[in-house]
């Protein structure tokens, strides 16, 4: 398995009047943790990493309890994978990473640490990875039996819905989703929020010998690495958070949280587009305007598709969803200019075209992951994905829970977000509203708690998912913290700015907070 760093941005960065409590702390006093046994390592994980890799790693499973506050009652098992220091003589300790979500599998991560880190980094600490509750190899939650149930509710689904129909049958399959998550996903469903992860990330830390954390959190990773701080202060070592939430609001108003994530999905479209303007001939789609060229077909899209000279048909979804995905990776912007150029030319014939290999391109995955269903099966299937994206979402975010306002709030969002403010209120909005977990157990602060080393905030000056905005209110809101920026397009950016990432090496490894405010470049410009 190829895995570029910037995947872990197409897992999604995501985000209910208040459901929950707020800063509840509820966890009863736990018995010491045990220590994690590590073994080899499954030969269907061994698989998805490098094989010069597969040597050095050890996996575990190692317990938690279902719920914090009965530590002693039922537990589940948190698959973790360990990538030693190199010297082993100068180890620091353990460095855990979180590649975001929610719901991203982070397990693999320890494998593909020369993507993100320097190699002192790789050196001075075990990287461990791990997958966190609900997710991947961590007692999944599921809100089917067989594929075949998630495909006929996930069917009726549009990823985007414009027309009175498919508004209704997106509500009335939504609400049927939530309806399987009640009465298939079992227990573990009233205990997905991001408080329940950093507790069970206080006992792995405790499980593998560390008496404080060390810790990367990337997109959704920065609310896990927050809440920690916030839940353990004392307990947190160095933190790094790349790629920000704002997790006062997102834990507190989820619908406006959204509202603006669409905002800065829409600031990282016009930046892109102003860029291959000014870049030229580097560009294919600079020619003439690219504002006006991106408005007129997203605007024909809405009514009608456009097929272009190889048969693939572009949808009004389609087009939305693979700028979304592109707009995570800067490495793809050249691609995606050749396809929106090829798109444009169907709609003006005579205009200049694109490649064939930017249209071969894959699209962005099926949110739900059922991009690969198979046809001509028989029988039931096993429903081998999991449902942790709103498991967790749906616990930390609150909203209000009429679902009959979503297409009201999905016009006034798409007024003010043309391009992504109806697709944005088509997720998190939509489904919260009848998630069947009404008064979540959850943290929502406080957030200025202090730490005894500052904690780095990370941020991009055009990411998509998690605007810059966004970092700047995580390094205000919390009690000890430390901005560096980067002027770059892109979901996240450690492993891609030699700069940012030479302050980042040095806290990690000799605890040297960076001066607040530095700026840096990346290392290559998307055209």
């Amino acid at each position: 398995m190829q895995l570029h760093k910037r995947t872990l941005a197409l897992v999604l960065a995501a985000g209910t009047v208040m459901s929950g409590l707020v800063g509840v702390g509820t966890a009863a006093a736990a018995p010491a943790a045990a220590p994690v046994e590590w073994s080899t390592c499954a030969a269907d994980v061994l698989a998805e990493i490098p094989a010069a890799e597969r040597d050095k790693v050890s996996c575990a499973n190692h317990p938690v309890p279902v719920d914090h506050a009965r530590p002693n009652g039922a537990k589940i098992t948190i698959a973790l994978m360990k990538r030693p220091a190199e010297d082993q003589a100068n180890r620091i300790g353990s460095l855990f990473i979180n590649p975001g979500g929610p719901g991203g599998a982070g397990l693999i991560y320890s494998a593909y640490g020369s993507s993100f880190f320097q190699p002192e980094i790789m050196k001075r600490f075990d990287l461990i990875g791990f997958d966190p509750r609900g997710v991947g190899r961590s007692a999944p939650l599921r809100c089917f039996k067989t594929l075949e149930e998630a495909d006929e509710i996930f069917g009726r689904m549009s990823a985007i819905p414009v027309t009175r129909t498919e508004i209704r049958n997106t509500m009335d399959a939504t609400e049927d989703y939530t309806d399987a998550c009640a009465r298939n996903a079992g227990p573990l469903l009233n205990h997905m929020s991001t408080e329940a992860v950093a507790r069970d990330l206080d006992l792995l830390r405790q499980g593998v010998g560390d008496r404080q954390l060390t810790f990367v959190g990337f997109s959704y990773g920065t609310l896990l690495g927050a809440t920690y701080a916030n839940i353990f202060p004392s307990k947190s070592r160095a933190l790094v958070l790349d790629g920000n939430v704002d997790p006062a609001l997102r834990t507190s108003d989820g619908a406006e949280y959204d509202r603006q994530r669409a905002q800065g999905f829409e600031l990282a479209l016009d930046a892109f587009l102003k860029r291959c303007d000014a870049d030229g001939d580097k560009c294919a789609y600079s020619d003439g305007d690219p504002r006006a060229k991106f408005d007129e077909v997203r605007d024909h899209l809405r009514t009608q598709s456009i097929t272009l000279p190889s048969g693939q048909v572009v949808t009004y979804d389609g087009y939305i969803g693979r700028v979304t995905g592109d707009l995570y990776a800067p490495t793809r912007f050249k691609a995606l200019a050749a396809w929106l150029q090829g798109v444009y030319a169907v709609l003006h014939p005579g205009v200049a075209t694109f490649s064939a290999q930017a249209e071969l391109l894959p699209p962005l995955a099926n949110k739900h992951g059922l991009a690969d269903i198979r046809a001509g099966r028989t029988g039931d299937t096993e429903y081998l994905y999991d449902d942790s994206y709103y498991g967790v979402n749906c616990t930390d975010k609150p909203f209000v829970r009429v679902p009959q306002l979503f297409p009201v709030l999905a016009a006034k969002w798409e007024r003010e977000s043309p391009t992504f403010g109806r697709q944005q209120a088509a997720s998190d909005l939509l489904t919260c509203a009848t998630w069947p977990v009404p008064r979540p157990d959850r943290w929502a602060g406080p957030w200025h708690r202090r730490t005894p080393n500052p904690v780095v905030v990370v941020g991009n000056y055009y990411d998509p998912a998690t605007q810059y905005e966004f970092s700047k209110r995580m390094a205000r809101q919390l009690g000890n913290a430390r901005l560096i920026s980067v002027d770059s397009f892109g979901h996240c950016i450690l492993g891609d700015s030699a700069g940012a990432d030479a302050l980042v090496t040095d806290y990690l490894v000799n605890l040297k907070a960076p001066a607040d405010g530095q700026v840096f470049q990346p290392n290559a410009q998307p055209f």
